[in-house]
């Protein structure tokens, strides 16, 4: 039995001028399905969320999906066969400059003009969805004296960091200790209790976030340069009330370049810093207790400011999705672009990012931006990136995983084809370089890989106060700061994985919902989750992913 029985649709045919359509259901060889008044025959077995042809490609032929060219066949398909990676190869379109205005009707948005969330209102006019006190490490050798710290903290403070995890080890070893191996084998823990537990000392502080890093030092100068931009990002963030520094004193990534980065940002920077200087101070147990008493003053401070009502245009939305499948580029992204296309009408910010997944729809993208200097600019950035990548063995065409092409998505091209759809049809009006800070209302793009965890740190660099991720197969990520809401694409992903999926994009499949119904019930939750009213998943669970990029070996 399909995964999908309530469908009405076998099958869809995406767009007009496509030449191949997907399986919305497992179909067989022999099987008849209709589109568009026409009728084909399967010649293969194809699995739920795969293509096939619609016509007989000959090699060298191009294969359009979404409008676009996303491969080109390698083998002679016949119409009606299973589409896949032994017979169509990447392929993508050239781009050039812009070459026409660009026109965007945004979507009705009156019933969301009055709406508010309560947040965490900055001296700089940024509003913070969380309030959070950071522990950052200037460079790798400072991660243990991090790690010493975050342990006082939430020992002291009364966090449990295992949650029910460290209850299950303690009950397996007084078992043990009993002697009673049988009852080993067969103890279940309690699912209801696995998320972290602590003593709200300070209630409106959400938490001390504690990052840890491999850089800093040993690597290029660009390396540390980068480094501190992102951090500089993170301090300045508006969800963050203050942040301890901690530095060795030699390394690459000095206090300086931090204070420069910072400058970029923030000229007059009004949340306190607290730095500390090893090599400076001597004993690294005097160091660590004054790092204790400073932040302690500092979370006190920080404790002292409360939510307040704040409009949707003060929302700054990341836009990701990881552990895609053949659904994504039909319902969650396409979901969370008209989201996006919500939030800019409303003069809030949308920050799109994965290049390497914008491969292949360089164009519509160019020919979106408001200005020609800023189509210039990006695709100048993608072609740098794509060099770069063959520099070192790879390129674009690599950047499907296992797990995309197990589920339908066999090319960069159609990756990216359905990757886009995250991003609306709103104008860009803003093209970033990693880890460059989003300021301009309206849909930006930033450049970085399609890591999830690599691309969701950037995004936070760069300022969303709040991550949409949609995901077909299910990833846990999330981030120290910033909350990430994870849509799954289909009913039987949420069902499945539901201690890490926030919201079902499956009912777009069903017919349940439209785009836009979904779009609106997701804007309803993001306002809830910006309040604080809902935690995500990935915060339950404290999912505190951080991985700073080094540019030229990730996509």
């Amino acid at each position: 039995m399909s995964d999908f029985p309530f469908l009405q649709k076998k099958v869809l045919k995406l767009d007009p001028a496509d030449n191949i359509a997907v399986a919305i259901v497992a179909l067989s060889a022999g099987d008849k399905v209709a589109i568009a008044n026409k009728t084909y025959t399967l010649v293969s077995d194809i699995p739920a969320k795969h293509k096939f042809a619609l016509r007989d490609f000959a090699v060298g032929d191009s294969v359009l999906m979404y409008g676009v060219l996303v491969g080109e066949a390698c083998k002679p398909i016949r119409a009606g066969e299973r589409i896949d990676t032994a017979n169509v190869h990447h392929q993508t379109t050239d781009f050039h400059a812009k070459t026409q205005s660009y026109s965007w009707t945004p979507p009705d948005v009156s019933r969301w003009k009055e709406r508010t969330f309560l947040g965490y209102h900055r001296p700089d006019g940024q509003v913070g969805t969380r309030n959070y006190w950071l522990v950052i490490p200037l460079v790798f050798c400072e991660n243990r004296n991090v790690r010493a710290l975050q342990e006082a903290f939430e020992h002291g403070m009364g966090v449990a960091s295992g949650g029910a995890y460290h209850l299950q080890v303690a009950a397996l070893s007084t078992l043990y200790a009993q002697g009673k191996i049988e009852q080993i084998r067969n103890y279940k823990p309690d699912p209801s209790n696995v998320a972290s537990h602590h003593r709200q000392l300070f209630s409106n502080v959400d938490g001390i976030k504690f990052l840890q890093h491999e850089g800093g030092c040993g690597g290029t100068r660009e390396d540390a340069q980068l480094l501190c931009a992102l951090l500089a990002g993170y301090i300045h963030h508006p969800n963050v009330a203050g942040a301890t520094i901690l530095s060795l004193g030699c390394q690459n990534a000095q206090i300086s370049m931090l204070r420069q980065e910072l400058a970029k940002r923030s000229p007059d920077l009004r949340k306190p810093l607290l730095i500390f200087d090893q090599q400076e101070s001597g004993l690294e147990s005097a160091m660590l207790s004054r790092a204790i008493r400073e932040t302690f003053l500092g979370l006190i401070d920080a404790n002292k400011m409360s939510r307040a009502p704040a409009p949707i245009s003060k929302l700054s939305v990341g836009l990701k999705c990881g552990g895609s499948d053949g659904f994504s580029g039909i319902t969650a992204n396409p979901a969370i672009g008209h989201v996006s296309d919500l939030v800019t009408a409303l003069g809030g910010r949308g920050i799109l990012a994965e290049f390497p997944e914008l491969c292949g729809v360089e164009q519509s993208l160019i020919d979106r931006c408001v200005t020609s200097d800023l189509g210039e600019r990006f695709g100048r950035m993608m072609k740098e990136y794509a060099a770069r990548a063959k520099a070192i063995g790879s390129g674009f065409d690599m950047n499907p995983s296992p797990g995309n092409i197990k589920d339908g998505i066999i090319t960069d091209a159609m990756k990216s084809a359905g990757a886009v759809k995250k991003g609306g049809t709103s104008p860009v009006v803003d093209v970033l370089d990693y880890p460059e800070y989003a300021t301009r209302p309206g849909l930006n793009l930033l450049c970085t890989p399609g890591n999830d965890v690599e691309a969701v740190t950037g995004q936070v660099g760069a300022g969303a106060n709040i991550v949409l991720f949609t995901t077909g197969l299910g990833t846990p990520t999330g981030n120290p700061i910033a909350p990430v809401v994870k849509l799954s694409t289909n009913s039987v992903l949420a069902k499945h994985m539901s201690d890490i999926i926030d919201f079902d994009c499956g009912t777009i499949l069903t017919g349940e919902q439209t785009i836009q119904e979904s779009a609106e019930a997701i804007l309803e939750y993001i306002l809830q989750v910006a309040s604080g009213d809902k935690q995500t998943k990935a915060e339950t669970l404290r999912q505190d992913d951080f991985i700073p990029w080094k540019r030229g070996i990730s996509l």
